[in-house]
């Protein structure tokens, strides 16, 4: 296993991260000080989500130890590694935050994040408080939604959670950016009321299909071209939840089910840098 990865991978993401958050990088004020620095663990849970695509963080620990123990010879305990994963949290969200692309035209969709199948639910503690019922055109489920917005090369341009009863449309001032000019979407983001107030507040264009009771819509070229490329943002979700393990049932609190969910969204971004941007 570790001759599939090189050490160079691991100094390129940890420059990366350095370079990126080089002034978020902090000490704790209070309580002991940690063995490695944030950097480095946010690093270790990049490297080993990216090329191992390990799905729980006592794989990650495991592995680090036995492989990297020389890159990392104050890796801490692996009660003390899991506390530090669940602190540095903020600061996965805020590299995520400064690798989103300044796209002007976006594709649009959400995808439910199951945390339990529905004959368990019943039984289900760690996320009963926040999680929710959905429906989707594969039925019932039970957990959050990943609503995002990505560019043509699958890059995501914005992202935020919810439970899985939040209808897409409601999510998309949350979505928007100043840099985005078009967003395209499936009919769930054609409501007439949703794209007047994102056209008057933010001068978005809002492109979706025609609802199942329409019998027609006028359109334009270009804007059926953009309609036929929406499938961009399904293949992003297919390849995060079946190459990146995006849903997972591992986690046991609310922190590690939202860790885990940052740390995979911010490796498969990584990924795509290194494939488009020249990043080596």
């Amino acid at each position: 296993m570790p001759s599939l990865v090189s050490d160079c991978d691991l100094v390129t993401i940890y420059t990366i991260i350095d370079d990126t958050v080089s002034n978020c990088d902090k000490p704790a004020k209070v309580g002991r000080p940690s063995t490695i620095s944030n950097n480095e663990l946010v690093t270790i849970l990049v490297y080993n989500t990216l090329f191992l695509r390990q799905k729980n963080l006592k794989d990650i620990w495991k592995f680090i130890n036995k492989y990297h123990r020389v890159d990392f010879p104050q890796l801490p305990k692996y009660a003390a590694f899991v506390n530090h994963a669940h602190r540095v949290m903020p600061l996965l969200a805020n590299i995520i935050s400064q690798t989103f692309v300044h796209s002007k035209v976006n594709f649009a969709d959400s995808t439910i994040l199951e945390v339990s199948k529905l004959h368990r639910v019943n039984s289900h503690k760690v996320a009963k408080n926040i999680a929710k019922f959905g429906k989707n055109h594969q039925g019932w489920h039970y957990g959050f939604k990943l609503h995002s917005a990505i560019n043509s090369y699958g890059l995501f341009s914005s992202l935020c959670f919810s439970g899985a009863d939040m209808y897409d449309a409601q999510m998309l001032p949350r979505l928007v950016k100043d840099y985005m000019k078009v967003i395209v979407g499936d009919s769930h983001y054609g409501a007439s009321v949703m794209r007047k107030h994102i056209w008057d507040k933010y001068k978005i264009i809002i492109i979706a299909p025609p609802h199942w009771k329409q019998k027609s819509k006028i359109s334009t070229l270009w804007q059926n071209t953009l309609l036929n490329m929406r499938s961009k943002i399904e293949s992003a979700f297919d390849i995060l939840k079946e190459h990146f393990h995006l849903v997972t049932s591992f986690p046991r609190s609310v922190k590690g089910y939202f860790l885990h969910y940052l740390r995979v969204i911010l490796a498969y971004q990584f990924s795509l840098m290194f494939k488009y941007c020249n990043i080596s």
